[in-house]
């Protein structure tokens, strides 16, 4: 049996995004998860082809201007057609680092994702206000429990 491939597709444009990014791929990667194989890129490098092989993918993004950072949304624009009929229920999850309350950017995440059929494993996470290392945690626990659910076969 091949490994199920959790995608995360998230742009980290400063040291913090990095760290989250970092605590999404390291929770992914327990040891005590077996056959699950993360592949992390940026939404510059992400294509149609990846999202096709994934079985769940985790997508963040930094909050700008209330919307999605632009590498996200390009990311969304280049694969949206390519994916449409071909990832229905497509498993994902969202984590959003924002400076404001993160509302536009998850309304705007949601109604792509939406289109696409892809079905929300687990609410968005939305790490707002100023930076707390907390923030790092709960992405760590963000990527455990999508790869423990891929795991598990529940998605």
């Amino acid at each position: 049996m091949s490994a199920k491939r959790l995608l995360v597709v998230a742009h980290a444009p400063s040291d913090n995004t990095r760290r989250m990014l970092d605590a999404v791929i390291e929770g992914a990667s327990a040891p005590d998860i077996e056959g699950i194989e993360v592949q992390a890129l940026s939404p510059f490098e992400a294509n149609p082809e990846h999202v096709l092989v994934a079985s769940a993918v985790v997508l963040g993004t930094p909050e700008n201007l209330g919307y999605m950072s632009g590498a996200l949304k390009d990311f969304f624009d280049r694969i949206y057609y390519p994916c449409l009929e071909r990832t229905q229920g497509l498993a994902y999850a969202l984590y959003v680092r924002a400076g404001h309350d993160g509302t536009g950017t998850r309304r705007a995440v949601e109604s792509i994702t939406t289109g696409l059929r892809w079905r929300p494993a687990q609410p968005p996470l939305i790490c707002r206000g100023p930076w707390q290392d907390a923030f790092v945690d709960q992405c760590r626990e963000l990527g455990t429990l999508m790869a423990a659910g891929l795991e598990a076969g529940v998605f």
